[in-house]
């Protein structure tokens, strides 16, 4: 399936697509905070420390995700603003 630019689509589309990444990255930030909380206090409150450490190398990793995300996000904006100046 070929992808297609943010040119191509819609503006109801792309403002759709714009809520949309910004639920799931607002969700994200949200899990990924109660993950790390729960991370650290796990390492200072329990005794074996294997299980928190591989949660804390989750947690970097699907944080990853988050510039990506962002991108997104702003290249959306921007086609959106550009079509507005246009009209």
């Amino acid at each position: 399936m070929k992808k297609q630019s943010f040119q191509e689509k819609t503006t109801e589309r792309l403002q759709s697509e714009l809520n949309t990444i910004k639920a799931v990255t607002g969700l994200l930030i949200g899990v990924l905070i109660v993950l790390f909380a729960v991370t650290i206090y796990g390492l200072l409150a329990k005794e074996d420390n294997s299980s928190f450490i591989a949660l804390i190398a989750v947690g970097i990793s699907c944080a990853g995700i988050l510039p990506l995300q962002f991108s997104n996000m702003k290249k959306i904006k921007s086609e959106l603003s550009r079509r507005a100046e246009d009209s």
